[in-house]
């Protein structure tokens, strides 16, 4: 039987990890803008980047998870933290990539001859890039609070002990399988075997 000592406390700390990237980029993406300033490109597009490896983090963790076939270890708590943190990020990489976009056209037109139209048109996109990267900061701390409570919920109820737990007082979010339990084995009933006559 594969020694699973400590997996559930190393489930922890990896989610844990994740969790703290998520942590680290919302602060790193409101220290780009003010209310009167928006990040520069090149600034918008290591975020972009920091944001998009995110993305791959989780979905790494989900695959490393889903195709372990370990029969002793239940991944189901792991896998179901990473998806939903998931939607959040997904959400989180939609308004960044909306405000790269508004950053992209500030930049085009930065050195054209104003008009009443396109002094419009930059303040517009001006407060669109805005709320979308404000957008992008709440999603970022929603999929970082996802993580974190799941993390914590994590249990590491050992292997037997779980076996001697009745069905309903075993842990949803196990980090364990319970061992099988062998069939109870019956008694071997033999057919009925007449008694011959000549031995009465």
């Amino acid at each position: 039987m594969t020694d699973h000592t400590g997996r559930a406390d190393l489930e922890k700390d990896e989610m844990h990890a994740v969790a703290w990237e998520f942590e680290q980029l919302p602060s790193k993406i409101v220290r780009s803008y003010t209310q009167t300033s928006l990040p520069d490109l090149v600034t918008a597009s290591h975020h972009l980047g920091a944001l998009t490896g995110l993305v791959r983090d989780l979905s790494d963790e989900v695959l490393s998870r889903a195709t372990d076939t370990d029969p002793g270890l239940d991944f189901g708590p792991a896998i179901a933290a990473y998806t939903s943190a998931s939607a959040p990020a997904g959400r989180a990489m939609n308004s960044y990539t909306e405000a790269f976009e508004q950053l992209g056209f500030l930049r085009r037109y930065a050195g054209a001859r104003a008009s009443a139209d396109l002094r419009d048109a930059r303040r517009s996109a001006f407060d669109a890039a805005q709320d979308r990267l404000d957008l992008t900061v709440d999603s970022l701390q929603d999929a970082f609070v996802t993580l974190r409570r799941a993390a914590d919920r994590i249990d590491g109820t050992p292997p037997r002990v779980l076996a001697a737990l009745s069905r309903s007082a075993r842990p949803t979010n196990s980090t364990y399988h319970a061992p099988d339990r062998l069939p109870a084995t019956e008694p071997i009933r033999l057919a009925y075997m007449p008694v011959s006559r000549h031995a009465r």
